[in-house]
């Protein structure tokens, strides 16, 4: 083969001058001589005449055509060569690249639809301008310590998140101040805050204002208080930045012994009523409560018991003989309805109605509004649907005879169809309605209830438990929904956050976060919003809006200030190993001879192990969740110790698919700034489920930008092109890193669904995850082959180094140039041999397949890139944020133990990122010197004008009281909510007596105030009915049971009545007070002194009496006080200073 073939004088001439400048050796010029036509050396071997003169320079114009460009910083030609002079491209790709850098061939098609590089910028353009409180940390940096749930404390300005490590508060005056030097891993630019002693995951809050309490419940079923008047962590900090020590809580018990307190809520009068498994549902009266916090410190221990004891088993009140209405489900979810004085518990799949007064249980329904009947109350099992699972995988007598099947068809056909069998129980779970299943629930000011569903659907209800409408603005799972004013907010399991108002009208919507939007707080003039991944986002609640615009575009204009540019040599190697192991020399020669100058390494491997019965083991064992094997386990140790992993690299992820494995490892030293590894699998093999063909994947977040690595093996054979490239197509479009939320199928090939394209395009597009990637590498052994060229002529090329002549009979490059595979993407030029088909252990390119069926030499290895340019002149910036160039594309032929060569790939990337800390500080600067925002914050913090018909009101007797709340505005919804300072009882010595707030300004459980709260439409009057209650309290409960003492307080009583008027844009109330005094009659019949216990089933039809007529003491006189009226101004507002702060 020292002889090549015979072609004619021009065409040899031309290739031999071809030959001349593909050796080993990479031709990479300085950057003087890099495009200098004027230093070419003509003693290259060109015939005369064949060096063009340098084509005009061309305004570049980005164009879909497969051509090759030099790295970030060079220009294309888009002229043709068809008149047979040299274009730039053909310069760049015969003669190298800018300095240090390979010339690239770059796919057509690369600019339409899923192969269009994502929207990225300064700002994002499609989205209110959020307020970064706590920026997306690395999730390898929050073990232990994730956020689960988030409330807000207008008054006290505080925002409070419960975590699996127990709380923190943020103070929202210092949100644009930061940490300092020694921050926590994860937090650095994070707004401080400050922590309470460790404790167990906290899984529900809820707020008690009145007191200055915060309830959480955590998952080892205690209950504990934390006291919310604390000092800020700027103040409380002495000895630096990150200094302030932790707190403790002030009251803590066991409400449930094995079980997690699930759920919380307080009620209108001030009861704090828990849940948790199995459809448990306890109350805690507040006089004990108030009892057990009055104690001191070193009572803990008494306060504790106290409490413990004297809780109210609301399951046991409402069953009477093994008979209970309510599903014995975990009580995820609670609400307290305090316009009508209600409770409402939730399961999954039904809803609990209850009167928060009298602890009654009033209608049980499902999610289609139906009253559900009594059930047996028995210990319910979860139904497994076992036809599901009875799968027949022996053959008949006559199949193991003369079946036409082989083995391999034989084992995946009984092993798929019992993974087939496990997947599809998994994904249809316990419940045949499982897409129907509730994920939140929210009250809005308007009085209605609003549930939403895992397939996004969301329902409003009435007071009643009536289902009144019904919507659907999303498919993805709702995961909470927060109300304010005349708006509603919902946050999906797709990151997006939508605002409706409050008949279910869509206003706006945009992608708030990368991942679930799992609760959300309304504060001040903002809404936050808590990402699954730890972060937090405050949105204006006036968005979208004027307000929106101005911060976007003073921020953009302040890009300068708050970017960061960071660069990374990342190192790509591809190998199929044929089965096979790779001794410690191989594996060094590989990778571990060029380790030692990069930061990231990635290695892709294909035929880790092949076989019949393993693929199909794989196949159903991938079904349930588990991967990997030993073979694969081996590799990565050995590549690990290759890279001197545990001294200068850290492994930060890996996934295995049968014979496909992909391994990632990093720096220690870039250990803070890599993370957020998720891997992902799609097979491509028999059907689209076995893994000898197909993809695994790695996403890793580096300096705060996604990137996606995939190693591949296409379909395989000469003529298979049109499969290979739709084992790409299929790989790229199906390919999801994050699995839908609330999944508990392991399959990581499943799209997910988004309506709202996570760039927050208008567009209704879904872009899949690696479409999403800032940067993604394919590499592995695509098998595509050398076309029309015999065995000898590519043995001839090769002996010749010819490998110009060789890539024009190249599939990929055809089908790139044809925009049919790897849409956009680049590939360094090829420089080496073809890495298929050898000999396994011979030396040299003479150890080429020479056996029977003589393969053709083919560069089957390959490695493919995409990054952040949308054209290749394009600078790095925050628009355009990861720039790479391949200083390095090598196939490693030393190494024998395979019939394919090694590939290696290295990257040189720049990466520009945005400085958290310097953005949220410059947010704060334009919100206190911008004249335009500061107006728009005032005009934000506007409080409808109102008048109340009275200051006093006397209650005598049974009678009802009503008062009016009038909106005098004549442009905007009023929201009212009526609470109570606090209760006094008339002393015998005639002193005055102290007014005792109840929790969360509950009222008192002998004053009925109903509607408590609502919203008055402009220039409109709503009646508010004030009605005395006689009530027989139990004087004590004792470990949930009633004790048979009663009692009746005849003595005179005052309660102190606030009317809060709040906007919709807005948490600046303007505060009405209202004295409510009862007195009692001198006489009046005594109670009895053991009143019977009611154990009859509660009914499921809801009372329609009035409150007039919920007693047969009470009278049917109503009269209504007219008093003079308090006028408050509409212009007044409370602290302008606080506009500064969300």
């Amino acid at each position: 083969y020292s002889q090549p073939l015979s072609r004619g004088d021009t065409a040899s001439a031309r290739r031999a001058a071809l030959r001349n400048l593909s050796l080993d050796d990479d031709h990479v010029l300085p950057a003087s001589h890099s495009l200098s036509y004027a230093h070419h050396d003509s003693s290259a071997g060109v015939p005369a005449g064949y060096h063009p003169p340098l084509p005009p320079q061309q305004q570049h114009h980005h164009h879909p055509s497969a051509s090759y460009s030099s790295g970030p910083s060079s220009r294309r030609s888009v002229g043709g060569a068809s008149d047979g002079s040299m274009t730039l491209e053909r310069a760049m790709s015969e003669y190298g690249g800018g300095a240090g850098t390979l010339p690239e061939f770059v796919g057509a098609g690369g600019g339409k639809g899923i192969f269009r590089v994502p929207l990225r910028a300064a700002m994002h353009p499609h989205r209110p301008p959020p307020l970064e409180v706590r920026p997306h940390p690395l999730r390898e940096t929050q073990a232990g310590s994730f956020l689960r749930t988030l409330a807000s404390d207008p008054q006290r300005r505080q925002l409070w998140a419960g975590a699996e490590s127990g709380i923190r508060v943020w103070a929202l005056d210092e949100v644009f101040a930061g940490w300092g030097a020694g921050a926590r891993r994860g937090d650095e630019e994070s707004a401080p805050f400050r922590e309470g002693v460790p404790a167990p995951p906290a899984l529900c809050v809820a707020m008690d204002r009145a007191n200055g309490l915060l309830w959480t419940g955590h998952k080892d079923g205690r209950i504990r208080s934390w006291r919310m008047d604390l000092e800020t962590a700027a103040t409380a900090a002495h000895g630096g930045p990150n200094s302030a020590p932790v707190f403790r809580e002030a009251l803590t018990w066991q409400a449930y012994g094995r079980t997690p307190v699930l759920s919380m809520a307080i009620t209108s009068y001030g009861e704090i009523w828990s849940g948790s498994e199995a459809g448990v549902i306890k109350a805690w009266p507040y006089d004990a409560i108030a009892k057990s916090l009055s104690l001191s410190p070193e009572e803990r221990h008494m306060a504790a018991l106290l409490v413990e004891r004297a809780y109210i088993d609301l399951r046991n009140h409402c069953t009477v003989g093994n008979v209970c209405s309510l599903p014995a489900s975990d009580v995820k979810y609670m609400l307290a309805d305090h316009s009508r004085a209600k409770v409402w518990t939730l399961t999954s799949m039904t809803f609990a109605l209850w009167d928060a007064r009298t602890r009654e249980l009033l209608k049980v329904f499902g999610m289609d509004g139906q009253v559900e009947s009594a059930r047996l109350d028995a210990p319910v099992m979860p139904e497994q649907p076992m036809e599901e699972v009875e799968v027949k995988v022996k053959p008949s007598k006559k199949d193991k005879s003369g079946g036409s099947l082989n083995f391999f068809q034989k084992s995946r056909n009984a092993l798929m169809g019992a993974a087939d069998a496990v997947r599809r129980v998994a994904t249809k779970g316990t419940f045949v309605e499982d897409n129907r299943r509730t994920g939140a629930v929210a009250q809005a000011d308007d009085g209605a209830i609003w549930s939403g569903c895992t397939n996004g659907c969301i329902i409003q209800w009435d007071g009643n438990g009536n289902r009144m409408q019904e919507f659907q603005h999303h498919t993805s799972s709702v995961q909470c929904i927060k109300a304010l004013g005349d708006r509603v907010w919902v946050g999906y399991a797709s990151g997006t956050v939508q605002v409706m108002d409050v008949d279910g009208n869509l206003l706006a919507g945009w992608t708030g976060h990368s991942c679930p939007v799992i609760r959300m707080a309304i504060g001040g003039s903002y809404i936050y919003t808590l990402a699954h991944h730890g972060g937090i986002r405050g949105w204006p609640l006036t968005s979208p809006g004027p307000l929106d615009d101005v911060l976007r575009t003073e921020l953009a204009n302040k890009e300068l200030s708050y970017t960061r540019m960071e660069k990374i040599n990342i190192m790509v190697g591809s190998w199929n190993v044929a089965q096979g192991k790779a001794t410690a020399e191989s594996l060094k020669a590989w990778l571990g001879s060029v380790a030692s100058d990069v930061g990231l390494v990635v290695v892709g491997l294909q035929e880790v192990e092949m076989g019949a019965g393993f693929l199909a083991i794989s196949a159903a064992k991938e079904t349930v969740g588990l991967e990997g094997s030993a073979n694969g386990q081996w590799w990565i140790d050995n590549i690990g110790k290759a890279l001197d992993e545990g001294t200068s690299f850290h492994r930060v992820g890996s996934r295995q698919l049968a014979a496909l494995l992909i391994a990632a490892w990093a720096r220690k030293s870039l250990k803070p700034y890599v993370g957020d590894v998720e891997a992902a699998a799609v097979p491509c093999g028999l059907g689209r489920a076995i893994g000898n063909k197909g993809g695994v994947g790695l996403r890793i977040r580096v300096y705060d930008r996604k990137m996606c690595f995939v190693s591949n093996h296409f379909a395989a054979h000469l003529e298979a092109v049109a499969r290979r490239n739709a084992d790409f197509d299929h790989i790229y479009r199906t390919m999801a890193f994050n699995k839908p939320h609330g999944s508990t199928s392991s399959a990581t090939s499943v799209q997910l669904h988004k309506t709202v394209n996570v760039n927050g395009n208008p567009v209704d597009e879904v872009r899949p995850d690696l479409a999403d990637a800032d940067m993604v590498v394919f590499l592995g052994d695509f098998n595509y082959r050398l076309y029309g060229i015999t065995y000898d002529e590519a043995r001839d090329m090769v002996s010749q180094r010819s490998f110009d002549w060789l890539r024009e009979k190249d599939q990929l490059r055809a089908e790139m140039k044809a925009g049919k595979v790897f849409q956009g993407m680049r590939e360094g030029l090829i420089k080496f041999p073809p890495t298929y088909k050898f000999q396994k252990h011979a030396p040299g390119l003479g150890g080429y397949d020479s056996g029977e069926k003589k393969r053709i030499p083919a560069w089957c290895d390959r490695v493919l890139y995409r990054d952040s340019r949308a054209v290749s002149v394009a600078e790095c910036s925050l628009e355009c944020p990861v720039v790479a160039a391949i200083t390095s594309y090598v196939a490693v032929m030393e190494v024998t133990e395979s019939d394919h060569k090694p590939v290696r790939c290295t990257f040189s990337v720049d990466i520009a990122r945005v400085d958290e800390l310097t953005r949220r500080q410059e947010y704060g600067e334009i919100i206190e010197s911008n004249e335009e925002v500061r107006s728009m914050l005032k005009e934000s913090c506007f409080v409808p004008d109102s008048t109340v018909s009275t200051e006093e009101i006397i209650l005598e007797n049974q009678e009802n009281i009503v008062f009016q709340i009038t909106n005098n505005c004549e442009t905007s919804k009023a929201a009212f909510e009526i609470l109570c300072e606090g209760q006094s009882t008339k002393k015998d010595d005639g002193t005055k007596p102290e007014i005792i707030p109840r929790a969360s300004f509950g009222f008192p459980l002998w004053l009925e105030v109903l509607p408590a709260n609502g919203l008055i439409k402009p220039g409109e009057t709503v009646d508010i009915t004030i009605h005395h209650e006689d009530f027989y309290t139990q004087e004590e409960f004792v470990d949930g049971i009633p004790q048979n003492w009663w009692c009746e307080d005849t003595r005179d009583k005052e309660a102190v009545i606030v009317v809060n008027i709040t906007g919709s844009t807005s948490t600046e109330t303007k505060t009405h007070t209202i004295n409510v005094r009862h007195r009692c009659p001198a006489t009046s019949a005594p109670p009895p002194i053991n009143p019977p216990v009611t154990l009859t089933p509660p009914s499921n039809n809801m009372p329609s009496e009035a409150p007039s007529k919920r007693s047969s003491k009470k009278k049917e006189a109503s009269r209504q006080q007219q008093q003079d009226y308090a006028q408050f101004a509409s212009t007044e507002v409370h602290d302008l200073y606080r506009m500064r702060c969300p």
